[in-house]
């Protein structure tokens, strides 16, 4: 009898111990890959759209393109912003959610034209060029 309960206790331990790490390692982990992997997408995204509008932008004048982005990534959501990187002459795109981060480099404009600015991922975007520099 005494063999049979201790038996049973040590494997309730081992149920309980594995029931606390399963949503740790087995659900969150590859829940986190796939939301760093989602946030990149998006940052490149969002980098393209604005190289792009840089691209056809007038000399004088202003242009404003509307895009959209997934509403959440993995049922919850997330911050887009878009600013200065470490490097004084960069601009990032960063994506972010409590400690999931991803950095995605604004190329090609970086160094010619300062870009701010920040958004989620619910409703409509908005791109506006100035070349005045007010928006």
């Amino acid at each position: 009898m005494i063999e049979y309960v201790m038996v049973s206790g040590i494997l309730m331990f081992l149920l309980v111990l594995m029931l606390l790490l399963v949503n740790a390692n087995i659900m969150e982990g590859p829940a986190n890959t796939l939301a760093f992997t989602a946030f990149s997408d998006i940052g490149n995204g969002v980098s393209t759209r604005i190289v792009d509008v840089y691209v056809i932008a007038p000399n004088n004048g202003t242009i404003s393109t509307s895009f959209d982005i997934p509403h959440d990534v993995g049922g919850r959501g997330y911050f887009v912003q878009v600013g200065p990187g470490d490097n004084p002459v960069d601009q990032n795109v960063q994506v972010s959610r409590d400690t999931i981060t991803s950095n995605v480099s604004l190329a090609g404009i970086g160094a010619t034209r300062g870009v701010v600015g920040n958004t989620t991922g619910e409703g409509m975007n908005r791109i506006v060029y100035n070349s005045g520099g007010v928006s």
